[in-house]
């Protein structure tokens, strides 16, 4: 049978090759994301899409004079209510 210091010392060998490995893996793959952020070029929509979806769709900017209307009197009554 193997004395138990042996066993402890394998161990600990074992235990701190591996954190090794892990940590040389972890700063190698910071140093890849880091390099290929710098390389790649940031992706921006077209212009030109954004253009067209605000010429589209003008009716969602203005609100109907009803609605303004039905939300200044809830304003109203709230404020009134609360003094």
């Amino acid at each position: 049978m193997t004395d138990i210091g042996s066993l402890l010392w394998e161990a600990a060998t074992l235990m701190l090759t591996g954190m090794c490995v892990v940590f040389a893996f972890l700063t190698i793959l910071v140093y890849l994301v880091q390099l290929m952020s710098k390389l790649l070029p940031v992706e921006l929509p077209p212009k030109q899409a954004l253009a067209v979806q605000k010429v589209q769709n003008p009716d969602q900017t203005t609100m109907q004079p009803q609605i303004i209307a039905a939300i200044s009197a809830a304003v109203k009554l709230h404020r009134e209510k609360n003094k």
